[in-house]
């Protein structure tokens, strides 16, 4: 079983509750005590509504009901991937001259597939269509938004967790491309991660790389820091680092609010904030199926199978004690 499955079916043993693997390849499994039996696909499980999944899984459907009630989120324009040049193009000169720079994703998926961040020419904008319309049917072009990448978990309609997501770089050595330094970067990730994260050497990393004025052969000075891409997904090579102790009340309050009004009781938001104050912030996405083992080692396992199984939870602090 993959990392993000294994965790949850370590802590469901733990506390003695039968596990019955479905399907490895998937990370899908079955969790059953006293009676009760509960299907899960790593943090997804049939507690999940089917409806709250389709809001999740639909970025403008999610962000459309959580403006509704009031809270901060970017501008979306939704086009087909049928549309033509001159629809594309209309929109793009459109919407940067009033945001100035854009985000343009696939309305449908994940772990960064398909994204171009920080686009602010209309051909740029038109190349990342492309590039999102290979990975759905209708693409986003949405407000780019700078500041930090939070990802924000919350189990039971209650703050568990919280990441800082830093998008893929490297540190030139003065003796290596950025090529060569990419592909060194992607051995180790392949051996921390058993393949779970890879950063892409696609056209989009050749573009960010060419955004911070260096070309894929270039020889980068030794201590100069060169981004690779522009999303902090774990799964393209960004990096996680735990700050759960620095999310302010507020932003706790206004995450599991958001879990409410989705009526998602496993969810992690995607947050862009300038700072942690808590004074202002976007949500980005939603993820109705959030990977809960880049958060160690916060409890989310722990609080996890404490909402599925709660009657464990008195059991699980004996053994502990």
């Amino acid at each position: 079983m993959n990392i993000y499955a294994q965790i949850l079916i370590d802590e469901a043993k733990r506390r003695g509750i039968r596990v019955k693997v479905i399907d490895k390849a998937t990370g899908m499994f079955v969790l059953e005590h006293n009676g009760k039996r509960i299907r899960c696909r790593e943090s997804l499980t049939d507690r999940t509504s089917a409806v709250a999944m389709t809001i999740c899984e639909n970025k403008a459907l999610t962000r459309r009901l959580l403006k509704r009630e009031g809270f901060s989120v970017p501008e979306q324009v939704v086009l087909s991937r049928d549309a033509n040049p001159e629809e594309i193009r209309s929109a793009a000169e459109t919407q940067l001259k009033k945001w100035g720079s854009a985000v343009v994703k696939p309305l449908r998926g994940e772990q960064g597939a398909g994204i171009t961040v920080d686009v602010s020419t209309p051909g740029e904008v038109e190349r990342a269509f492309r590039f999102a319309a290979e990975n759905g049917d209708e693409v986003v072009l949405e407000q780019y938004v700078k500041g930090r990448d939070l990802r924000i978990i919350v189990i039971d309609h209650a703050f568990v967790a919280a990441i800082e997501r830093t998008p893929a770089r490297v540190t030139g050595d003065g003796r290596h491309t950025v090529r060569q330094l990419a592909e060194k970067a992607n051995r180790k990730l392949r051996e921390q991660t058993g393949g779970e994260a890879r950063i892409p050497l696609d056209e989009e990393t050749r573009r960010v790389v060419r955004q911070a004025g260096f070309d894929w052969d270039a020889v980068p000075p030794a201590g100069k820091t060169v981004p690779l891409r522009k999303t902090a997904n774990f799964h393209t090579g960004g990096t996680i680092r735990d700050v759960t102790d620095q999310v302010p009340p507020r932003l706790r309050r206004i995450a599991e609010e958001a879990s409410r009004i989705l009526d998602i009781p496993v969810v992690g938001f995607d947050f862009i904030v300038p700072d942690y104050t808590g004074e202002r912030y976007v949500i980005i996405e939603a993820n109705e199926r959030p990977g809960l083992a880049n958060h160690e080692p916060q409890p989310t396992a722990e609080r996890f199978i404490d909402f599925l199984f709660p009657e464990t939870k008195e059991e699980a602090k004996e053994r502990a004690g």
